[in-house]
């Protein structure tokens, strides 16, 4: 009798113990946040896991939010969880140009430790749920003439094991990760940061950027060659690494990269141009239509959307609704950590990239 007993408690658990796993394997949509505290009530934050503040900077080495409007803004976004319990709002430092004293500041033990106490302080003050942090890049070049030195690499390590010890183990900590090769084979040491952050968010876009003289395309799922970037060769390169799959989090970009004075051969994919600004998707059905001279193309290879305008010249590419929907379910089937996306004032208020992220995520 008792040997029953115990079976069907062993079932039970099993069972009990499944559906806890099962209800707790979610992907995140995270959301990189760039507006003030009026424009996020515009959005569908019930539709959000993360709201990533963007940004904060250094200030004599300490964490510092800018100014007034963004104080305001950051306690606004932390109301909201009020009415939205799966919301976790985090302060992100850096961004691309955001992070000039970085190299210098986490460079020594001292300066490591002034910014994780100041990190905890402000966190504590405005009551946050965790930090992101966007150095752009260690190790490597970024933003052309910041300073970036070799020994950036084994400092981002410690900066984070500080980080984390300071903060204690339910602080969100996360990282924004180049999506291209050189920065994962030289910024960081995967092996010791991953177990000590909740997830990198790998920017598997820009990877064609405004630097580039050439065309293609900025934020493809797949690589069409051996040599292309794209979100699924990053991914597959950290998973080799034993990462778990949990703490991955791919990223969508909800504007495209333009290029002027390109010839049209390929439709404009891969041929030389000058890159111009770019457009918000929220623009995508007024600018990108046949009355005003682009084309829609679509590689099947990359799951990745581009535009040509034949008469201008002009060539743009980025994620759309069928490729960030391709993305999503690309998430679903690594059983990877989530999807971020830059940013979320690029977006329609309602039935645009977000929405689409939502209505593959809650899909059976």
């Amino acid at each position: 009798m008792k040997q029953i007993h115990l079976i069907t408690f062993l079932l039970l658990w099993t069972f009990t113990t499944n559906i806890f796993a099962q209800k707790n394997k979610k992907m995140d949509i995270i959301a990189y946040y760039t507006g003030d505290d009026k424009l996020i009530n515009e959005y569908e934050v019930n539709k959000l896991n993360q709201i990533i503040f963007s940004f904060c900077h250094l200030k004599d080495g300490k964490l510092s939010v800018d100014s007034p409007k963004d104080s305001t803004t950051i306690k606004h976004l932390v109301s909201l969880k009020a009415t939205n319990p799966q919301l976790k709002i985090i302060l992100s430092l850096g961004g691309w140009g955001g992070c000039e004293p970085c190299s210098t500041a986490f460079s020594t033990a001292e300066g490591r430790l002034t910014f994780a106490k100041s990190v905890k302080k402000l966190s504590d003050d405005f009551k946050v749920d965790g930090l992101d942090l966007d150095w752009e890049y260690p190790a490597i070049e970024g933003l052309p003439g910041h300073l970036y030195q070799a020994s950036d690499r084994t400092n981002f390590t410690e900066l984070i094991k500080i980080l984390r010890n300071t903060l204690g183990k339910n602080y969100e900590l996360s990282f924004a990760a180049g999506g291209f090769q050189k920065y994962l084979d030289e910024s960081v040491e995967w092996k010791k940061v991953m177990p000590l952050v909740n997830r990198v968010n790998i920017m598997s876009y820009d990877l064609v950027n405004g630097y580039s003289k050439v065309t293609g395309h900025h934020t493809p799922l797949y690589s069409t060659n051996k040599n292309e970037e794209s979100t699924d060769r990053a991914v597959t390169y950290l998973l080799k690494l034993g990462i778990p799959s949990e703490k991955l989090v791919i990223g969508g970009a909800f504007y495209t990269r333009t290029w002027k004075n390109v010839e049209n051969v390929n439709n404009g994919l891969y041929q030389t141009g000058e890159h111009i600004e770019g457009v918000s998707f929220k623009n995508f059905s007024t600018t990108y239509t046949e009355a005003n001279g682009w084309k829609y193309f679509w590689d099947e290879k990359a799951k990745a959307a581009y535009w040509y305008n034949e008469k201008e010249k002009t060539f743009a590419t980025g994620d759309d609704l069928t490729s960030i929907k391709a993305k999503t379910e690309y998430v679903k089937a690594k059983k990877l950590g989530g999807i971020m996306f830059w940013e979320l004032t690029l977006d329609t208020p309602h039935n645009g990239m977000v929405n689409t992220i939502y209505e593959v995520k809650t899909a059976k």
